[in-house]
C-alpha cells in the first residue's frame, strides 16, 4: 500500500516487549520500565494477527524488536509463526546479542534470516557504563554462535556518541575484517528523554569518513545506510544519518509497539491502537496509519528533540 506521498510501505517493525536485560543510557532508565498489566500488552495471537493484516496491505519485511526481544519467553514461537505468514518474505530481529549463545540456533530454525546486534563499544569498562551491565563477552559469544549456525552476514549497530565512542571508530570498523559482518554507524537520535547527553554527544556520520579515509564507496543496498568498504574487509561499513541527512523521502516503514500502538513515524506522538481489535479492524487501522505518515519527521538536532513521547525501549529500537 502507498501512503499519501507515493511511498510503498512494505516494512513493519514489531516490538514484542518493552523489557530488556540491559539498561542502555540513551534507551532506558536505570530502574527499568514501569510494569504494565499483562492484559494491556499484545498477546502472541494478536501479534500474529497484526502481521497477517499488515501482509494483506503489502508488508513484506518484519523486524522483531523490543526492549530486548530475546527476553520474551515465547520469542521463538512468535518468530516461527511470523515467518510462515503468506506474503512475508523476510523476518529479521534486532538484539543486544547477550542471549544469542542459547537462542541463535532456535531463531535460525524458526525462520529468522537476518540479525542486527547493538554494540556501541569494544571496551569492557565503557560497555559496563553505557549498558549498566557486564555482558560484553556474551555479545561476542553470540556473534560467533550466530555465524556458526548459519547466519551469513550480521549487522552490528553502533550509535555514535561524542566523547564516548568516537575514539573507537577505527576499532569498531575493523570488526568487518575480523568477521563477515557489516558495521553500521548510526547518529544518536535526540529522543525526548535523552537528558544525559548534551550537544557534544551528537556526532555526524561524516566523522567516520574523516577517521577512515581509506573507505571506498560501494553501491547502496535496499536499506537506509550509505555503504562503504575497508580494504580486505569481509563486511561493509554503513552510515545511517537520521539527523544530518534524513531519509524520510524513502521511508517505507510503520511501527507497532508491544502495547498495541501503531506509529506512522518514529518521531511523532501520533499513535493508533489495535489492541483488542479483530482482523478487519486491524486492517482498517493500519490503512489509516499508513495514510497518516508525514512527509518528514520533525526537525531533529541537539536542541530539537523527538516528539515520540516514549523511550526507545517502549517504541522498539
Amino acid at each position: 500500500m502507498k501512503d499519501n506521498y507515493g511511498r510503498e510501505i512494505s516494512y513493519l517493525r514489531l516490538s514484542v516487549t518493552e523489557k530488556c536485560n540491559l539498561r542502555c543510557r540513551y534507551c532506558m532508565p536505570e530502574e527499568g520500565v514501569c510494569q504494565k498489566r499483562h492484559e494491556d500488552m499484545l498477546r502472541e495471537e494478536e501479534m500474529i494477527q497484526a502481521v497477517e493484516a499488515a501482509a494483506s496491505l503489502g508488508i513484506r519485511k518484519i523486524r522483531i524488536t523490543g526492549g530486548e526481544p530475546l527476553v520474551k519467553k515465547n520469542i521463538v514461537s512468535i518468530c516461527e509463526k511470523v515467518s510462515q505468514i503468506e506474503g512475508i518474505m523476510e523476518t529479521c530481529l534486532t538484539t543486544n546479542g547477550t542471549l544469542l549463545p542459547k537462542l541463535a540456533k532456535p531463531l535460525w530454525d524458526a525462520g529468522v534470516s537476518r540479525l542486527n546486534i547493538s554494540l556501541d563499544t569494544l571496551d569492557k569498562n565503557k560497555y559496563k557504563y553505557i549498558t549498566r551491565r557486564d555482558e560484553l563477552d556474551k555479545v561476542f559469544e553470540g556473534i560467533e554462535t550466530a555465524l556458526k549456525v548459519g547466519y551469513k552476514r550480521i549487522k552490528i549497530n553502533t550509535v555514535l556518541i561524542g566523547g564516548f565512542n568516537d575514539d573507537e571508530i577505527a576499532d569498531l570498523a575493523n570488526l568487518t575484517r575480523r568477521y563477515p559482518v557489516d558495521v553500521r554507524f548510526i547518529e544518536l537520535m535526540p529522543m525526548w528523554d535523552n537528558v544525559e547527553f548534551g550537544p557534544q554527544a551528537y556526532v555526524p556520520c561524516s566523522r567516520v569518513l574523516e577517521v577512515l579515509p581509506e573507505l571506498t564507496s560501494i553501491e547502496k543496498g535496499d536499506g537506509v545506510a550509505q555503504l562503504y568498504k575497508l580494504p580486505n574487509a569481509m563486511g561493509n561499513i554503513g552510515l545511517i544519518s537520521p539527523i544530518s541527512s534524513h531519509f524520510c523521502e524513502s521511508c517505507n516503514r510503520i511501527r507497532l509497539t508491544a502495547d498495541g500502538k501503531l506509529k506512522p513515524c518514529l518521531h511523532s506522538s501520533q499513535e493508533y491502537s489495535i489492541k483488542g481489535m479483530n482482523y478487519e479492524g486491524m486492517v482498517k487501522t493500519m490503512q489509516e496509519t499508513i495514510l497518516a505518515k508525514p512527509s518528514c519527521h520533525v526537525p531533529l538536532s541537539a536542541e530539537e528533540h523527538s516528539e515520540a513521547g516514549r523511550s526507545m525501549n517502549q517504541i522498539g529500537g
